[in-house]
């Protein structure tokens, strides 16, 4: 697979694609003419990280109420967030792994709505018989996973890079609560965490969100 094959199966324009993997435009314009050719190492990283975006681009629109599905646990029903989660996890099985608002939840650092419906996860299509439930992706790295009570959950850094990724669909609400939370409690400070070179600019704009989050 060449460059201009990786970048169409994404659906990226060649800035699109510059931006994504933090290149210089004029290279992977070199690269596509054939100008230049990548180092066989740049290609391999590229052909690892591009496989998984493109699994993982699983959906742009949020699930619509569907009689012919089962329903999850309702939120409402249960006394904190671990208790309906653990109860969710029994009905799509104990390989899921949580993400967004409900890795959140897991973290301690978004305690949900009662009236939640929408379920970010990781796992194999067939959750998605129940309703509400959105796969972002059929695999995750398990250096990305942690595990609390035997709910799995992905960490801080992934769940960020995930909401940035998601933004167009995403309430920003929990992760902004959650950076807020991250940055009082070290000290004002976000080191530690990373993002994806190509979702650096719109990171800084949140944190700097964050900050301003509980002064309003």
């Amino acid at each position: 697979m060449n460059i201009r094959d990786m970048r169409t199966q994404l659906g990226d324009t060649q800035s699109e694609f510059a931006a994504r993997y933090n290149i210089p435009f004029r290279t992977v314009q070199n690269w596509e003419t054939g100008l230049r050719k990548p180092p066989e190492y740049i290609m391999n990283l590229l052909e690892s990280r591009i496989r998984e975006d493109l699994v993982n681009r699983k959906t742009t629109v949020l699930p619509k109420y569907d009689p012919h599905k089962s329903d999850l646990p309702k939120r409402s029903d249960y006394v904190g967030a671990l208790a309906w989660l653990r109860a969710v996890r029994d009905c799509l099985g104990e390989n899921v792994v949580f993400a967004l608002d409900e890795a959140l939840m897991c973290q301690g650092n978004f305690m949900g709505r009662s009236d939640e419906f929408i379920v970010w996860v990781y796992s194999d299509d067939s959750v998605t018989r129940f309703n509400g439930v959105v796969v972002l992706g059929n695999r995750i790295s398990p250096y990305s996973v942690k595990e609390k009570n035997g709910i799995k959950f992905t960490d801080f850094n992934r769940t960020l890079s995930d909401a940035l990724a998601n933004e167009s669909i995403l309430d920003m609400q929990g992760i902004t609560e959650a950076i807020s939370r991250y940055y009082y409690s070290h000290n004002e400070s976000f080191n530690g965490l990373s993002v994806s070179p190509e979702y650096q600019e719109r990171f800084e704009k949140l944190a700097d969100e964050a900050i301003d989050y509980y002064s309003n």
